[in-house]
């Protein structure tokens, strides 16, 4: 029997790589498409010698022709993190924009279902807590962090357009903040941030008095979640999280406690726009797709602290002294 095929952009990004290894262990074949300004080819290149996996290195706003059958697309071909986004915003537009265009092309000339990762971000610094599908947002379309945020608004208006005009079968993800093996240590979200700088004996470094509050998911209870989701019939945009909300300054707190590090905690001002509160109804998940996350946060932080201490020096040494957001 022919294996089912499924194109992942962002294939050499943190979750993009996550995915690439569910979708092989799941018997499929996976296309991996990534244009590598923020992945990398090691987390993937255990999947070379594989006969059921190959890599395009494209830049998916331009034309992507992927010859034969296609069955599925997962469009997670973005910058993800402030740092990376307030570096290189155009292209964080464009990928949001044109990539997400070119990748819904693709789905309808091939009749190929596509998920696409959107985010918490599209909330914006919400008025309404826990978030809901329902909730519209908060979101400043002028401000630092808008290239992120309305390019993911762009990409969820674009991919319901095509589901509706063009019969292109259609899922929406929203991703809540998620940690695991393969994070960046200097892409600027607070947990690589915090075990960065424990890891070199720096003060953890707290934006505003700590009070905000984010919700960390295993990055194995949100593939799970993203690959029953895709195999589901529901149409329209889903939470995919863990509710389990802790502030800033109390996960610093744990950060310490995990490292044993002995250094300080230190608060600077908050960046604007960065939201006050991020915590995920996930109703929907849980009744849909009888999903929920499974893995306790000090069982994935011990995963990810041994992770984080195995890369090289100059792996660790890489991570900037200053940290712009703590998404």
């Amino acid at each position: 029997m022919q294996r089912k095929k499924v194109l992942i952009t962002g294939a050499a990004g943190f979750l993009g790589s996550h995915l690439c290894d569910r979708f092989i262990r799941e018997g499929y074949h996976v296309i991996g498409m990534d244009n590598l300004i923020t992945g990398d080819l090691k987390n993937i290149e255990h999947l070379f010698k594989l006969e059921q996996f190959e890599f395009y290195h494209h830049d998916v706003t331009r034309f992507i022709n992927i010859p034969g059958q296609l069955d599925y697309i997962l469009h997670f071909a973005s910058p993800a993190s402030p740092i990376d986004y307030l570096k290189i915003p155009i292209q964080t537009l464009k990928v949001g924009a044109m990539g997400t265009h070119n990748c819904l092309g693709l789905a309808k000339a091939k009749n190929a279902r596509m998920l696409v990762a959107s985010t918490s971000e599209v909330y914006g610094d919400p008025q309404v807590h826990p978030q809901p599908e329902e909730y519209w947002g908060n979101v400043n379309p002028v401000g630092p962090r808008g290239v992120y945020d309305e390019a993911k608004r762009y990409m969820e208006s674009i991919t319901m357009a095509y589901h509706t005009f063009h019969g292109v079968d259609t899922r929406i993800v929203r991703i809540f903040n998620t940690y695991g093996p393969r994070m960046r240590l200097n892409d600027g979200r607070a947990l690589p941030a915090f075990i960065g700088q424990a890891l070199r004996d720096e003060d953890l470094t707290v934006f505003g008095d700590g009070s905000q509050t984010r919700s960390f998911c295993y990055v194995d209870d949100l593939i799970e979640g993203i690959y029953r989701l895709l195999l589901s019939d529901y149409k329209m945009p889903v939470n995919i999280g863990n509710p389990n909300e802790i502030s800033l300054k109390d996960f610093a707190e744990e950060i310490l406690t995990l490292t044993g590090n002995r250094v300080k905690i230190i608060y600077k001002p908050l960046p604007v726009d960065d939201p006050k509160q991020r915590q995920p109804d996930i109703t929907k998940a849980r009744t849909l797709l009888g999903w929920e996350p499974k893995v306790k946060r000090n069982e994935g932080l011990k995963i990810t602290y041994e992770y984080f201490k195995s890369l090289p020096p100059e792996e660790l040494n890489k991570q900037p002294k200053e940290f712009i957001s703590q998404k």
